[in-house]
């Protein structure tokens, strides 16, 4: 029984031993918030844009629920096979590899398990019998602190894909171009052999050796019965060349400003539909050739449902200084032209000012301080409402602004959620109409979504989740009203082609500043708005260039691109009655004598 007692001791001095050594030398476990990059997705999760951690290391958070089955099976039928029973180490294998040294002269084995390796990445040594031992004892550490899935979570978080590439998320983003739950078999086998040697197997730098090691996965899995002969054979025939390390850039000034919006969320899923904003990049890219030097362009696509911002462009090419890429243009202010008169109209109506067909006139403002002319010159006489607002005529305009006035107008845009500024000191007056405030491309979208809304606007949601609360700012029936006025504009003869989308019940509108240094064009359908800006972001002149010819068409040419509408058509409220109206009064037929 002496030796029993003497065992028993043994053995309290080492777990005393192993205990003071835990706490002596704790685990050097991974931070939960600065110890990965920053992520942006879209809707369905893939990536637009990713943002290294402070050392320049590419690692996105995953969770093992997060991974397709295909690449766990062959992690660990490749690198460990007895991971879920093992203590953190394998006798057997470490035995077989100091037998497969000693006869070869040579390390050519480790021996490791996936703690091992996992205990390696979080306290790297050198490559020596201390540096073993060390490393045992740090994996029989994570075991005794962690569950299996929680080591097997950091492998997944923090395995060395070549590179600064740091993690399974991270790799299949950057390899694959897809999320790591939609591994295939054979890019599961890659990715999981590629830790083994990430500089010597790197696929865009060595397809065939990674082709190689990949094939070598396979054929174990295969004879290890976890994978069945046909679906080995099949995962063979995938080709590795073409793979390359890339990082996702596909709305790169949205990402920028939800990361500075949210500072602290690591992983931020935005609303934006991928392959929607690959389709208007690329009707972007191929319009930029009829802009001029030095110009830029925004786009915005909007669901009219959610106000779910679907597709975001901030400026023509992030990467062209020469047009002020890093300028986000979505989010600037800038003279709005004549894009406000539509809510002018809205607004007046609700006052009862006017009806659709009330009679104005577009005539000089003879005496008056303020005296603006027509775009395109001349003067039409008497006009209704309908055709004032369609032509975008300005004198009704401001005639009508002198009527409602001008501190009541911007009030109730602003109480409508319309972010306006206005130049310091100054008060709002009759030039507000024609473009004197400055207004966001974000903000003019979002006041016309409200259109298609009952005269609801809703801040637009750029992150998945939000629901940001709506404001009034028009009645359902002024704001059908509009929206029907605007859907029936006639279009300008080199549009006509364009407008053969009107598949989509466009209501729009184009807008000019002062001095042709910004072009607008917005329209709602039933289930899209579209926002076009284009322009200088230094301001400098744009001679030649307006809404109708440089906006609008480009707005036309995205709505074709569109799924149709899916969404039915405002019906028409009750408040909104059809009557027969007498020329010149304005009035109904059937109030006359």
């Amino acid at each position: 029984m002496k030796w029993l007692r003497t065992i028993a001791i043994a053995g309290l001095l080492l777990a005393v031993t192993l205990w003071l050594l835990d706490r002596a030398f704790p685990l050097a476990l991974p931070g939960v918030r600065t110890d990965f990059a920053r992520l942006v997705l879209d809707r369905n999760g893939h990536p637009l844009r990713a943002f290294a951690d402070s050392k320049g290391v590419w690692r996105y958070p995953v969770g093992l629920e997060d991974v397709s089955p295909y690449y766990v099976e062959a992690l660990l039928g490749y690198e460990d096979r007895w991971f879920w029973h093992h203590p953190g180490i394998n006798p057997l294998a470490l035995l077989r590899a100091a037998w497969q040294n000693l006869h070869s002269g040579r390390i050519v084995s480790g021996g490791s398990t996936l703690t091992m390796q996992v205990a390696r990445l979080l306290h790297p040594h050198r490559r020596s019998l201390l540096g073993k031992l060390t490393q045992i004892l740090r994996a029989l550490q994570l075991e005794w602190h962690l569950d299996k899935r929680e080591i097997l979570t950091l492998y997944l978080n923090r395995a060395p894909f070549g590179g600064t590439v740091e993690g399974i998320a991270a790799a299949s983003h950057a390899y694959l171009s897809k999320s790591p739950a939609e591994l295939t078999r054979a890019e599961a086998a890659l990715l999981a052999v590629l830790p083994q040697a990430p500089s010597r197997l790197r696929p865009d730098r060595h397809p065939r050796r990674a082709q190689a090691a990949r094939n070598k996965v396979l054929d174990r899995l295969a004879r290890e019965g976890i994978w069945s002969e046909e679906a080995v054979a099949e995962a063979r025939r995938e080709p590795v060349a073409g793979y390359r390390l890339h990082q996702p850039m596909r709305a790169p000034l949205l990402a920028r400003r939800l990361t500075q919006t949210w500072p602290d969320v690591r992983v931020i899923t935005s609303t934006i539909d991928a392959a929607l904003q690959a389709r208007a990049r690329s009707t972007l890219v191929h319009y930029l050739r009829r802009l001029p030097k030095q110009s830029s362009a925004a786009v915005l696509i909007v669901d009219n449902v959610s106000a779910e911002v679907r597709a975001y462009i901030g400026s023509a090419d992030f990467f062209d200084a020469e047009r002020y890429g890093h300028v986000d243009m979505v989010h600037a202010r800038r003279s709005p032209g004549s894009t406000l008169k539509p809510f002018l109209y809205g607004l007046a109506l609700d006052a009862g000012l006017i009806h659709s067909e009330s009679l104005l006139i577009d005539a000089p403002r003879v005496g008056r301080p303020y005296r603006p002319a027509n775009f395109e010159g001349g003067f039409s006489g008497p006009v209704s409402v309908s055709r004032a607002l369609q032509q975008s005529l300005n004198v009704p305009a401001v005639n009508l602004l002198e009527h409602y006035g001008p501190h009541h107008f911007v009030a109730r845009l602003r109480n409508g959620g319309l972010d306006l500024q206005l130049p310091t000191g100054a008060e709002p007056n009759l030039s507000v109409i024609l473009g004197g405030v400055g207004v966001s491309l974000e903000t003019l979208v979002s006041a016309y979504v409200g259109l298609s809304n009952g005269g609801e606007v809703r801040p637009l949601v750029f992150r998945k989740g939000d629901r940001p609360t709506p404001r009034r700012l028009l009645s359902p029936g002024a704001a059908w009203i509009v929206r029907d006025i605007l859907r029936r504009t006639p279009e300008p003869g080199r549009l006509s082609d364009m407008l053969s989308v009107q598949r989509h019940d466009i209501a729009w509108k184009t807008g000019t500043s002062y001095g042709f240094r910004d072009s607008w064009a917005i329209g709602g359908s039933d289930r899209w708005t579209v926002g076009v800006w284009v322009g200088r972001p230094d301001g400098t002149p744009m001679p030649g260039h307006w809404g109708g010819e440089t906006a609008a068409p480009l707005m036309f040419q995205l709505f074709r691109m569109l799924p149709s509408a899916n969404r039915s058509a405002p019906t028409r409220p009750e408040s909104v009655s059809k009557e027969t109206i007498c020329w010149p009064l304005g009035t109904a037929a059937a109030t006359q004598p």
